[in-house]
């Protein structure tokens, strides 16, 4: 049975079920994210010429379980991965629940979800 998954929103948390495979698969899409997040960053560092940055993909996570979830994250409008904000959307047939979740404290609540499951 998989285990409860916590996220911390910008205003409360929500707690559901989430499968260990849909983990990783979030964890691979947050990996993107932060790779085109980093080489945007890197881009505006290198001073000298100014030219447009290549716009970037967003980062659309769904997953399928006992709940629908979505991850959403727009790279060509935050600076940084430390500004970066992701819409979360978690829904069953009775409720959804949408709302955002600073970047860095996702992928925290992810990290420690994934070693709970391996402490398990």
């Amino acid at each position: 049975m998989p285990s409860p998954f916590t996220i911390n929103l910008l205003q409360g948390s929500i707690t559901f079920t989430f499968a260990a495979e849909s983990a990783q698969g979030l964890k691979r899409a947050i990996a993107e994210l932060m790779q085109e997040l980093k080489t945007t960053t890197s881009q505006q560092s290198q001073g000298g010429q100014r030219s447009r940055p290549q716009p970037k993909n967003n980062m659309e996570y769904r997953s399928m379980g006992a709940v629908f979830f979505e991850a959403f994250c727009n790279p060509n409008i935050y600076p940084s991965p430390f500004a970066a904000k992701v819409l979360i959307t978690v829904r069953d047939d009775k409720i959804r629940l949408s709302g955002e979740a600073e970047l860095p404290r996702l992928i925290e609540d992810l990290n420690l979800y994934l070693a709970n499951l391996e402490a398990d």
